[in-house]
C-alpha cells in the first residue's frame, strides 16, 4: 500500500477522488502556476509596470509551453519552493529574453504559489458542491418518503421513545444544507488572490501595486483581499473546518447506518458490500469509509489549524504544513462526498424489522404513558407508577400496555401506537425535504 492508499490502484476506489485529486498533481500545479504568472505580467503591463509586448508575450507562453514537473525537481529540493526553478524553465522555453525578463516582476514565490491553489480549491469546491447538492436531494427523496414511517429513537445506545425513519434522514441532511449555505460565503470572501511581494508590502510595484493586485483578481476571477495574507491564514483554516464539517457529518450519516444495517436491527439495507468467506454477510462498506475519512479529516484539520500560527510576515514551516495536509483534505472530501450520494441512494428501510424492535413490552412508551397518567395523579406518582409497571414487565413478560390499563381503567391504545407518538418527526421529515427540493 502506497503512503497514502487514495494513491494505490488498489484502493483508490475505497478512498481516492479521480476528480479532485487530478487538480492536485504536479502537471495541474505546474499549469496553474503558469497561468498566474502570465496573468500577473498582463495586469502589470495594464498599470503601466512592464512592456505590453512582454506581458503579452508572457500570457501567451504561459497557455502553451508545457513544463516536465520533474525537470524542477533538484532546484526545488534546494530551495523549498518550485517557483526559481519553473522561472527558470519558463524563460529558457519562451526564448525571448527581452521578454522573459519581466516573468515573475516584484512577486514573490508564496504569492505564485498561494494564488495557483486558489485557482484550484476553486475547481475542487465546484465538484464538491455539485456532490452535496447531489446527496442533498437524494436524502431529501428518502425522507419525505418515509416521513411518517415509525422506528426506535436510540439514546447512548438504548432504545428510547419513537421517531421516524424520515426524521433520523433530515438529522444526516439539516447539516448539509447548512454545509452548502457555508460554501457560498467560502468563495466569495476564501478564494482570493495573493500579491504582496517579499515581505507583505508590494514595494516592487510601488503606487500601481493593490492596482496590479485587482487587476490580477478580476483576470483569474478570484477575490482581491485589499491586504497581504502570507501570514494570516484564516481563509485556509475556515476551507480546512469546512471540508472537516462535512466530513463529520457524512461519517455521522455513516455511523448510523452501521448500527441501523447490523445484524439483530436490520431495519436498513444497503447496496452493494460483501464478505469474502462468508456469503451471507453485505458489509456496509461505503458507510464504514465515511466513519473512517471523518476521523482522518479531523486529524489533518487539527494540523492546518496549527499551521494558522505563522511567525513574523512569511513562514516557511508552517506553510509546508499546509502542505501536507490540505490536498490530503481536498480529496478524502471528494471521496467522502461521492460514498455519500451513493449511499444515500441505496439505504432501503425495513418497516417489519422497525416495528419488531420496539419489543413486546412495549417499554419505549413509558414516557408517553407516564404524561398519559398524568393527567389523573401528580406526575411524580404518575413516573413512580410507571417504573413499577416496568419492573413488572420485565419480571412477567407481561406487555407494559396491559399491565397499565389494569392499573388505570383507560384503553391506552393510542398511548402504545408508534405511529401516534411521533411527535413533530413527521414535520421535521417533511421540512428537510422540502428545503432540499428548493436548492
Amino acid at each position: 500500500m502506497p503512503a497514502s492508499p487514495a494513491d494505490s490502484v488498489i484502493y483508490r476506489g475505497v478512498f481516492g477522488d479521480p476528480d479532485v485529486a487530478a487538480l492536485f498533481t504536479d502537471t495541474a500545479e505546474v499549469r496553474a502556476l503558469m497561468l498566474v504568472l502570465g496573468a500577473l505580467a498582463k495586469a502589470q503591463a495594464e498599470e503601466g509596470l512592464i512592456p505590453q509586448a512582454g506581458a503579452e508575450a508572457i500570457h501567451r507562453a504561459g497557455m502553451e509551453i508545457q513544463i516536465d514537473p520533474g525537470a524542477l525537481a533538484p532546484l526545488t529540493a534546494e530551495n523549498g519552493v518550485p517557483i526559481p526553478a519553473l522561472v527558470a524553465q519558463f524563460r529558457a522555453e519562451m526564448q525571448a529574453p527581452e521578454h522573459s525578463q519581466y516573468l515573475h516582476w516584484g512577486a514573490t514565490s508564496q504569492d505564485i504559489m498561494d494564488t495557483a491553489l486558489m485557482l484550484r480549491l476553486r475547481q475542487t469546491l465546484a465538484i464538491l458542491g455539485v456532490r452535496l447538492d447531489g446527496t442533498i436531494t437524494q436524502l431529501g427523496t428518502l425522507a419525505e418518503a418515509h416521513a411518517d414511517l415509525a422506528m426506535p429513537a436510540r439514546t447512548y445506545g438504548q432504545i428510547a421513545t419513537p421517531t421516524s425513519f424520515g426524521a433520523v434522514v433530515a438529522g444526516w441532511g439539516a447539516p448539509l444544507l447548512r454545509h452548502r449555505e457555508k460554501l457560498a460565503g467560502l468563495r466569495e470572501a476564501g478564494l482570493c488572490v495573493s500579491l504582496s511581494g517579499a515581505a507583505g508590502t508590494l514595494s516592487v510595484m510601488g503606487e500601481a501595486g493593490p492596482r496590479v493586485r485587482a487587476r490580477l483578481a478580476s483576470g483569474l476571477g478570484l477575490g482581491d483581499p485589499g491586504a497581504s495574507w502570507h501570514s494570516t491564514r484564516d481563509r485556509i483554516a475556515d476551507l480546512a473546518g469546512w471540508l472537516c464539517g462535512v466530513s463529520a457529518s457524512l461519517g455521522k450519516m455513516g455511523q448510523d447506518v452501521i448500527a441501523l444495517a447490523q445484524s439483530g436491527i436490520d431495519e436498513v439495507t444497503l447496496a452493494g458490500g460483501a464478505s469474502s468467506t462468508m456469503p451471507q454477510k453485505s458489509n456496509p462498506v461505503g458507510p464504514s469509509v465515511l466513519v473512517a475519512i471523518a476521523a482522518q479529516m479531523a486529524a489533518l484539520n487539527s494540523a492546518v489549524a496549527g499551521a494558522g500560527v505563522h511567525g513574523a510576515q512569511r513562514d516557511g514551516a508552517a506553510w509546508f504544513t499546509e502542505w501536507l495536509s490540505l490536498p490530503q483534505m481536498c480529496c478524502l472530501a471528494g471521496r467522502a462526498m461521492a460514498h455519500g450520494e451513493t449511499l444515500a441512494a441505496g439505504i432501503t428501510p425495513d418497516p417489519d424489522a422497525m416495528a419488531r424492535n420496539f419489543g413486546a413490552l412495549g417499554l419505549a412508551h413509558a414516557e408517553a404513558l407516564s404524561f398519559a397518567l398524568a393527567r389523573d395523579m401528580p406526575r411524580p406518582e404518575a413516573q413512580a407508577l410507571v417504573k413499577s409497571l416496568i419492573s413488572q414487565a420485565k419480571a412477567t413478560g407481561a406487555p407494559l400496555r396491559e399491565l397499565a390499563e389494569k392499573a388505570s381503567g383507560h384503553d391506552l391504545a393510542e398511548i402504545f401506537d408508534p405511529a401516534r407518538q411521533l411527535g413533530q418527526a413527521p414535520a421535521e421529515a417533511r421540512a428537510f425535504a422540502a428545503a432540499a427540493k428548493a436548492i
